[in-house]
């Protein structure tokens, strides 16, 4: 990726052009001391909470024939994004503004949230563990004041949701300080880390976020503006950042727009930047546009401007945020995710019918393809599984006898609906295959005569390193088995998935242009499994305990406790 910061020394793409400047609020003052952070360096970890996955990747035997190829189950066998960003500009209710959006985006993460505000040239900042509420309160947002903020929610591994791990982040350095909210994943962090640790950093985490705040530290530029875009050339993965200055608010798309970053505008003419419009439509902001790929998006007392990170590459926008991260009410990628979910469905009927009595969802994921599945099958849509949202991520670990407790916790049978039925059961994913197992033998428990599995993505064979909580091709059950195989693993009487080729179909002109690589094993990124960090990734920093690199197979696991 070539250096950036030419663009700021007279370089910018005639694609890019300054937009008209929104009004703002005059900027509050200060009501608190209380969180105001200066020059001291407080950058928090994306990377030891995963520290905690290793434990939770041995999967307990199933009674099939191919259980001896798995340890100890898995609870919670889905993917999982790292997070949700946004930022606002130019309204002094932006505290209270930004904790609603984040309340918009918690299903992108619910282990911690962080606000920062900018005021006077003061950054105040309040993170916390757990959801936004909790984080949250009348009290809180009153020490955050200033027209201007930047959020985050976050998801991590259980067990490791520390409070130094919430972001936004914010650091001191000699011309200012600056906060950061990143989605996504860098993978040349390794190599990055390396080169800033031998020309003498300190790192305080195992963050590739730390790196960016590193870059922007040591670049001998003075506007921070260059020193961020000379940040940028440096990094390859996946990244959709916003950043807070004491003036400014910057949003940056890496050239390839792996994950979504959208900007709206409120009646006041306030700026909003999100990850998903919901987060736009709750706080009554009108959707403008995406931030492009490869674009640095700037706003401040000037108004609006936009600069274009070169060389421009072919956009791969992750397609999975339309099977299963983002809410179906948002339009991500410009695409409505409520319409593609809807088609998957309608497809899965097309490709794979089969004889039934019903169809149900795995909530609440599945809701949008399985109505599109029953409207093109023409078979009722019920409700036969219904999911618990009071229930977390952490409990007791049940004993072997009552190894699906973990699920029936979250997911109840309505046994009017199933018992005596044949029933096709959509879900968006296979991952390990732990979970559908676990789901069919509840069906099965409530009656079902057959149990039909419709999965409205292709078979998940590789890994992800563009911002997605994946496990290691090895775990990947798609990677090793075949479908039929996969169909007596999880004991289901049939099973069929989405063909790759039909959702490419369905993309038409604009299959090019989003990722498939967890599906085809064509990555935009070239990677080595060596050099490349993937999330989950880790590097025995010395300030948590001892922590290993990469994940855990199944036969490593068993040693590890």
């Amino acid at each position: 990726m070539a250096t950036a910061g030419a663009i700021v020394r007279g370089l910018i793409s005639p694609c890019c052009k300054i937009f008209d400047s929104p009004k703002h609020p005059e900027i509050g003052d200060i009501s608190s001391q209380h969180n105001i952070i200066t020059h001291a360096l407080r950058i928090s970890s994306r990377g030891l909470h995963f520290a905690a996955a290793h434990k939770n990747l041995r999967l307990k035997a199933h009674c099939n024939p191919l259980s001896h190829l798995f340890g100890e189950e898995v609870e919670d066998d889905v993917l999982r994004e790292e997070c949700g960003v946004v930022g606002i500009y130019g309204d002094p209710e932006a505290a209270r503004l930004c904790y609603l959006a984040l309340h918009a985006l918690q299903h992108r993460g619910q282990e911690g949230a962080g606000i920062v505000t900018a005021t006077e040239g003061v950054l105040h900042s309040i993170t916390g563990v757990g959801l936004v509420a909790d984080v949250f309160d009348e009290s809180k947002l009153n020490q955050l004041p200033g027209s201007q903020a930047i959020g985050h929610v976050r998801y991590s591994t259980a067990g490791s949701s520390m409070l130094k791990n919430v972001q936004p982040f914010v650091a001191g350095y000699r011309f200012g300080s600056v906060g950061v909210a990143h989605n996504g994943n860098l993978v040349n962090y390794k190599t990055l880390r390396a080169m800033l640790e031998e020309s003498g950093s300190i790192f305080n985490t195992s963050s590739d976020t730390e790196v960016v705040l590193h870059l922007i530290a040591i670049s001998k530029a003075r506007p921070f503006l260059q020193r961020l875009v000379d940040a940028c050339g440096q990094l390859e993965g996946a990244y959709s950042m916003v950043f807070l200055t004491d003036d400014k608010l910057v949003a940056v798309r890496d050239p390839y727009g792996f994950r979504p970053l959208v900007m709206g505008r409120r009646a006041n003419g306030a700026v909003v930047f999100a990850s998903e419009t919901c987060a736009l439509d709750l706080i009554e902001a009108k959707y403008e546009r995406e931030v492009n790929p490869g674009e640095v998006v700037v706003v401040d007392t000037e108004g609006i401007s936009s600069l274009c990170l070169l060389p421009h590459q072919q956009r791969k926008a992750c397609i999975f945020e339309h099977i299963y991260f983002s809410l179906p009410n948002s339009l991500v990628f410009g695409r409505s995710v409520y319409h593609s979910r809807y088609t998957f469905g309608q497809i899965l009927a097309e490709e794979a019918p089969v004889e039934c009595d019903v169809v149900i969802a795995v909530p609440d994921s599945g809701v949008v393809a399985a109505l599109g599945y029953a409207a093109r099958a023409k078979v009722p849509f019920q409700q036969g599984l219904i999911r618990s949202h009071y229930v977390g991520r952490t409990f007791i670990e049940p004993s072997q006898k009552i190894r699906d407790f973990g699920v029936k916790l979250k997911l109840a049978p309505v046994r009017a609906v199933l018992e005596g039925k044949r029933v096709v059961v959509v879900d968006d994913s296979i991952v390990r295959g732990t979970t559908s197992s676990k789901i069919v033998r509840l069906i099965k428990g409530a009656g079902a005569k057959e149990v039909h599995m419709r999965i409205a993505s292709p078979p998940i064979i590789g890994s992800c390193y563009y911002g997605v909580d994946t496990p290691s091709r090895e775990e990947l059950i798609s990677n090793r088995f075949s479908v039929e195989d996969t169909r007596i693993f999880i004991g289901a009487d049939s099973l069929a998935f989405l063909p790759l080729e039909k959702l490419r179909d369905l993309l038409v002109e604009e299959a090019p242009t989003f990722c498939d690589a967890c599906f085809s094993g064509n990555y935009a990124v070239p990677v080595r499994d060596d050099k490349v960090k993937r999330v989950g990734d880790f590097v025995d920093d010395g300030l948590n305990g001892r922590v290993a690199s990469g994940w855990n197979t199944s036969s490593q696991g068993e040693s590890q406790g």
